[in-house]
């Protein structure tokens, strides 16, 4: 019986608030306004920052997680390049590195490269012949890849990336033609597929081989002697392994170069997945941020809810005296005018969401990106919503509430 009749008394307090709301649509709808505002920027705000998490979490896994990049530190290594082929053949050796598959070399800078009267200023990279497979670079527009023979013989040709050859051969077909690197005639052999990413940065390189470019282009040394390799690129046997495989290759540049402490390494390491991991927590916190700076908007969207209660309640004084009179108790009052808040708040926290969702569609398109609109971010921006009615309805539901019926109904 208690429990029929408090579920009569919401139904009832929720048909009241919803005729005195429609009673005053162009005052609700104005109320409305700062939380529609507020969700719709929380809404377009997080799908845009989930969108640019997801892409870049795309772009870096399809380049593959088990990748390990192995760097000169210049700060331990007196200003000189610390790895070289010798290193390359170290971690080759399953004996010291059994987590590793296999391991590429490339060393690279910026140089003109010119076809007819186009010239344009690229990355080269001088790359072993296993660089595009361990790199997971198997997208060949027209042509072949460069081979062991090339890097043998160390031949005078090269493989364009797909924005280089477009730039270059704007109406020619760029494969057995010859483009010109520091003056000296390059054949080109290959053209590789168009990839749109930001990682792998093939569309805007030149790659040659290794030795062609150690002896020609870049011809730095270790402080041994030895010709340097700018990077080298290890895949670990599988992601699971990765930090095995890190351990590894550790220990085996430590033994290479006579290292005893760690902080003395003139090499750093980086791995596909820490590099996730960096982006993730960076993505993350920023769209964190960003939601956070849009909630403000509905903390203010809150607080014209509450003006406009207060409002409705000196305006309504006389109806609560007689509500009162005719025997409603200060419960009621209470939940109805709560109920009118958060009604407030609901609604034009639904017509927010479709508002967000809209504008992330539109900026999506400007800015070319997928934005992600998840059902986490809509329950979140609805549900502060809601609280924000609660939260900001409170007060003028207990000042309605606590008025005294005699003196509610001499007011004027």
């Amino acid at each position: 019986m208690g429990t029929a009749g408090t579920t009569m008394n919401l139904s009832e307090s929720f048909l009241t608030a919803l005729d005195s709301l429609l009673a005053n649509k162009l005052r609700a709808v104005l109320t409305m306004l700062g939380v529609i505002i507020g969700v719709a920027a929380v809404i377009a705000l997080m799908s845009i920052g989930n969108g640019v998490n997801a892409s870049i979490t795309g772009e870096i896994q399809s380049i593959g997680t088990n990748l390990i990049a192995v760097a000169t530190d210049f700060d331990n290594s007196g200003g000189y390049p610390a790895l070289s082929l010798s290193d390359v053949e170290a971690l080759s050796d399953r004996f010291n590195a059994p987590a590793v598959s296999a391991v590429s070399a490339s060393v690279q800078g910026s140089q003109e490269v010119v076809y007819g009267g186009n010239t344009s200023r690229v990355t080269v990279t001088g790359v072993t012949p296993n660089y595009f497979t361990v790199n997971n670079l198997d997208n060949i527009l027209g042509g072949d890849f460069l081979t062991q023979q090339d890097y043998d013989t160390a031949a005078r040709v090269a493989v364009l990336g797909y924005t280089v050859a477009e730039d270059l051969f704007e109406d020619a077909y760029p494969v057995g033609n010859s483009v010109r690197i520091n003056g000296v005639s390059y054949q080109v052999i290959g053209v590789m597929e168009k990839s749109g990413s930001n990682f792998s940065q093939t569309d805007t390189a030149v790659f040659i081989p290794l030795s062609t470019a150690q002896s020609r282009l870049f011809t730095e040394r270790t402080r041994s002697g030895e010709k340097a390799v700018t990077t080298i690129t290890a895949q670990a046997a599988s992601e699971d392994v990765t930090d095995a495989a890190i351990d590894q290759i550790t220990e085996t540049l430590r033994d290479q170069h006579g290292i005893t402490y760690a902080n003395d390494d003139d090499f750093t390491i980086i791995s596909q997945s820490d590099l996730l991991e960096t982006f993730d927590v960076i993505t993350g916190t920023l769209t964190a941020f960003l939601g956070a700076i849009a909630g403000i908007s509905l903390v203010v969207g809150g607080i014209g809810i509450m003006n406009i209660m207060l409002v409705s309640v000196t305006e309504r004084t006389r109806e609560i005296g007689i509500r009162k009179a005719v025997g409603a108790l200060r419960r009621d009052i209470l939940v109805q005018f709560l109920m009118e808040s958060i009604l407030l708040s609901l609604v034009g926290g639904l017509l927010g969401v479709l508002l967000g969702w809209l504008m992330a569609t539109v900026a999506g398109r400007l800015i070319d990106l997928e934005t992600v609109v998840d059902g986490g971010t809509i329950l979140l921006a609805t549900g502060f919503a809601g609280g924000v009615g609660l939260v900001f309805g409170i007060y003028p539901a207990w000042r309605a509430a606590g008025l005294r019926p005699i003196e509610a109904l001499r007011y004027e």
